[in-house]
């Protein structure tokens, strides 16, 4: 039978060069679907919570989407999971580019690394073949180099590369595995794991391979819905001009992002972090899309003049636009790109690496760090030069760049003195920049986000209602039965928003599908999701099926937090948005001084009763595993 997703599983065994593939049977497929799915429940089968996370017994799994390699749309995702040495804790990664479509196209549904090698190695996959080759000529070489020698050396510009750069090298808790040169497997050291095995990249050669669906007439017949109801949505568009990055300063004087380390809500020259800055002073080269993408979101940016002048990179995004400059309170754009190429280049976490960098400008400020600690650079706010030194340390690990390193949470217990009620961090991930304080919706949903406080596992714009776009506030009815609910400030109903959001995500995830079309434009929905998965595999799933499948994913994660020791005392926020007021008066001030641990306490309450967890513990109750057929969690979770 023709399907786009066989549950063919590739392992690779780096301590003793094993190769070998293992096939899912059709029922597991469709309780986890694929991708993110199947991801997290390989990787609660081979860790526990005794696995270090940068030990061999630590796997790294690559896992396409179900519909990657189709012509869905906007369908070239993969999903990375492992235990974080971030955190500590369960971890996915979602991301574009080019290298999961091509992976798709050699047969890999799923790719599970094992083992360490014993010295530096890359492999290489074809449709015919499956080698690991030496990579001692890669060490130290940038993402980009990695990418030009890997093409030169097996003379085919058709590959695709997955890599880490020397941050990876240098294991840099936060360092990301870099896709298609540009696209990055960011948060909580996916990075640092494939470094703890030795292993500088994985090309895949397409080979002319080939991907199916089942049944080709009825799944373009969703593809075309699914084109349509995306370009007619009103948000679409505007990614298409401006990118991740606004098209106007409002979301910045509104009160919706954070700077200088979260102590303000605004930031000055917030022009400079938009789109239409990127467009009007000549920063923008092109607009770029992942495999089958409709929007082409990512920018490709050069710096036509000054002294960076040449500089050039993909990006930045919003996030690195927030964590590399409003955190820093560094806002001259061609600082900005810089930054932003020496994120992706070195193969950083631009969001972790902002963040640390942050706190350590603020304790520095306070006296807590000295220029005998930093090598003489003063690293006040806004001081870029003092940053393109900082992020050259933390990529040796040279000096304090050591301490740095390890991320905000080791760094501050390091430091001490109080400094961790400026580290913006909860759970060991340092938080995105969403300002929580200001969306209510985002402030649970970060709490309860199995990675740690940010926004890639339920994006939940759609709780600003008509702000964002006339869609986002028939989502809000559509989920609570009432559009007043499409405010960011309310705690009634957040735990409907949250709950609907995280289902739609892990599903997005799992069949590959960028959750920009299901969360953020609204052109692809349940029922949508169901059909295609239908159509492309031949295994029949109702919308209500597919959302269940959401929630066994969503759950079987928290689980895996669960079996870590995690309860419901970890489902918090960072101390200085749990206990602070940000400085200056916005639209989004919130209701009382803080946001406050009565507030999300509520929210966590009315979030665990909807979903069936316990609410002392936060462990999902009995009867919900019995439920999701997830009864062999309990074993682990529940004392007998």
């Amino acid at each position: 039978m023709k399907s786009s997703y066989y549950g063919k599983i590739l392992h690779i065994n780096l301590s003793n060069n094993k190769i070998w593939y293992d096939i899912l049977g059709e029922e597991e497929i469709k309780l986890y679907l694929g991708g993110r799915g199947i991801g997290a429940k390989l990787l609660w089968d081979m860790t526990d919570n005794k696995t270090d996370p940068l030990s061999k017994e630590n796997v790294l799994i690559f896992s396409t989407g179900v519909l990657t390699g189709t012509n869905a749309p906007s369908s070239g995702r993969t999903t990375i999971n492992f235990k974080s040495p971030l955190t500590g804790r369960y971890f996915k990664c979602s991301v574009g580019g080019g290298w999961g479509l091509r992976a798709k196209m050699v047969g890999v549904d799923h790719l599970v690394i094992h083992g360490k090698a014993k010295k530096p190695v890359y492999i290489y996959i074809s449709v015919d073949k499956v080698e690991i080759r030496d990579a001692s000529f890669l060490l130290r070489k940038s993402v980009k180099e990695t990418n030009r020698i890997l093409k030169e050396k097996i003379e085919d510009n058709s590959i695709d590369v997955a890599c880490i750069g020397p941050a990876g090298e240098s294991k840099v808790r936060y360092a990301s595995i870099m896709f298609s040169i540009y696209n990055t497997a960011a948060r909580g050291g996916s990075g640092t794991v494939m470094a703890s095995k030795n292993l500088k990249a994985i090309v895949v050669n397409p080979n002319h391979g080939k991907v199916y669906v089942n049944d080709p007439e009825n799944f373009y017949k969703y593809v075309k819905s699914s084109l349509e109801d995306t370009y007619n949505d009103s948000h679409s568009p505007v990614m298409y001009k401006y990118g991740t990055s606004p098209d106007n300063v409002s979301m910045f004087d509104e009160g919706l992002v954070a700077s200088y380390n979260f102590r303000r809500q605004t930031i000055e020259n917030s022009y400079n972090f938009t789109g239409k800055c990127q467009i009007d002073e000549g920063y923008l080269k092109r607009r770029v899309g992942c495999g089958s993408c409709i929007i082409g979101c990512h920018r490709f940016t050069v710096v036509p003049s000054g002294s960076f002048k040449g500089t050039y990179s993909e990006g930045p995004e919003l996030e690195t636009y927030l964590a590399l400059g409003a955190r820093l309170g560094i806002t001259d754009e061609n600082y900005l790109m810089k930054l932003n190429e020496m994120a992706n280049d070195f193969g950083f976490d631009s969001i972790s690496l902002g963040s640390t960098i942050a706190w350590a400008m603020e304790s520095y400020e306070k006296g807590l760090i000295t220029k005998k600690d930093t090598n003489g650079l003063e690293i006040k706010w806004g001081n870029g030069d003092a940053v393109i030194e900082l992020i050259k340390m933390i990529a040796s690990r040279e000096g304090i760049g050591d301490l740095l390193a390890e991320g905000t949470k080791k760094a501050s217990e390091v430091i001490g003195n109080n400094s961790e009620e400026w580290a913006v961090q909860a759970n060991g991930l340092e938080q995105s920049g969403v300002e929580t304080r200001a969306m209510l919706s985002y402030a649970l949903a970060f709490a309860l986000n199995p990675r740690g406080p940010d926004h890639l596992t339920t994006e939940c714009l759609a709780e600003l209602g008509k702000s964002f776009s006339p869609e986002a506030e028939k989502i809000i009815e559509k989920i609570t039965g009432d559009k007043k609910y499409a405010v960011p400030y309310m705690t009634e109903k957040r735990a409907d928003i949250v709950t609907w959001h995280e289902n739609i995500y892990a599903v997005s995830d799992a069949l590959g599908i960028c959750a920009f079309l299901t969360t953020a434009s609204y052109g692809i929905n349940e029922e949508k999701c169901a059909k295609l998965f239908t159509y492309a595999t031949g295994i029949k799933i109702s919308s209500d099926e597919i959302m269940e499948s959401g929630r066994r994913i969503v759950t079987l994660e928290r689980c895996y937090n669960n079996r870590e020791g995690c309860t419901r005392k970890n489902d918090v926020l960072p101390k200085r948005l749990m206990n602070e007021i940000a400085e200056g008066r916005v639209k989004y001030q919130p209701i009382k001084p803080v946001n406050s641990k009565e507030i999300l306490d509520k929210m966590l309450d009315d979030y665990y009763e909807l979903n069936g967890w316990d609410k002392k513990t936060g462990y999902p109750e009995k009867g919900t595993l019995e439920k999701l057929k997830l009864f062999f969690c309990a074993d682990k979770i529940y004392p007998r």
